[in-house]
């Protein structure tokens, strides 16, 4: 079976990279942008949005950029984000990317309960009618991000890791690849690259011991691919990847999203999209993987370590 082609050392990234940071309060926003800022982006916290196309077309910054964009922001609403993402996307394509902090209510909830901190959008009230707000509202904007990493099971030290492997300027972050799942019957998901349909394999929701089972469970995944027709397309799959890699990076693109559908985005493809991670890693790229659909239902494993609430900012250097 042929394997994908080894992934770079350390190819180049984009020398005005800008990545929107955003997420709900206590997800981690604000170590997100610090650690950024020791990776040494220029990092420019709560921007007013209605400055930042003034922004763009002031002079060339040297270094890549990191707005942090939350619910303290004067002009904050989804559709003023939308259109500030929109705006990135059209001035700098590949160099803008939209980074989105997630955890579940749960997870929030703990880490308010933990910092004794009062939510910004309930102040008089609980953290958790707050919560709710707030996650009502960064529904849109949570379905436009390019990357993102759910905080539930990470330490601050485990999301600076990962952030540093994502998005070092130095070009040690390299071209990096995102596996996802999802269903079709919620339509694709935004900004995917290539798109595979997996519905022609055979289906566990048809199976009554399996229909409760994802495609991470190792009988799922045996059922799928003991389908016939699995080891001739994922070998075709795997060649086709071997193929197009090297050729997007050399064309300066930093960053692949492949997806991989099926009726409900929860056996089928998810197990390809667990394949696929698989082959990708072992080959040498840099690769994350996320499962639309399973998110949805996901409960969050407390995680350890302390985190901000994204109420208290970082003092200036």
């Amino acid at each position: 079976m042929p394997q994908p082609a080894p992934g770079p050392a350390a190819p180049n990234v984009a020398p005005h990279r800008v990545v929107l940071v955003t997420g709900p309060s206590g997800a981690g926003r604000s170590t997100a942008i610090n650690a950024l800022e020791d990776l040494g982006y220029e990092v420019i916290d709560n921007l007013p949005l209605g400055l930042l196309p003034h922004l763009l077309d002031g002079p060339a910054l040297d270094r890549p950029l990191a707005l942090g964009i939350d619910i303290r922001n004067r002009d904050f609403g989804a559709d003023t984000i939308i259109a500030a993402i929109d705006g990135l996307t059209e001035a700098r394509g590949d160099a803008a990317q939209v980074l989105y902090l997630d955890a579940s209510e749960e997870v929030l909830v703990r880490r308010y309960s933990e910092t004794r901190r009062r939510h910004p959008l309930a102040p008089a009230e609980t953290p958790v009618t707050g919560i709710r707000r707030e996650l009502d509202l960064l529904v849109p904007i949570r379905a436009r991000a390019d990357f993102l990493i759910d905080t539930g099971e990470l330490s601050p030290h485990d999301l600076k890791a990962e952030l540093a492997a994502w998005f070092a300027p130095d070009g040690a972050a390299g071209f990096g690849v995102t596996v996802q799942s999802f269903s079709y019957k919620r339509g694709l998901p935004r900004g995917l690259d290539i798109v595979m349909d997996c519905r022609f394999l055979a289906n566990p929701h048809w199976e009554a011991e399996l229909r409760g089972g994802d495609g991470r469970d190792a009988d799922v995944a045996d059922f799928v691919t003991a389908d016939p027709a699995f080891p001739e397309f994922f070998e075709r799959l795997i060649g086709l990847t071997a193929h197009l890699l090297p050729r997007y990076r050399q064309e300066g693109k930093s960053h692949l999203s492949i997806g991989f559908g099926c009726t409900g985005g929860q056996h089928r493809s998810v197990t390809v999209t667990e394949r696929m991670a698989e082959a990708l890693a072992a080959a040498g790229w840099r690769v994350s993987k996320r499962h639309r659909e399973l998110e949805r239902r996901a409960a969050a494993t407390p995680a350890s370590g302390i985190w901000d609430t994204d109420a208290e900012k970082r003092p200036e250097r």
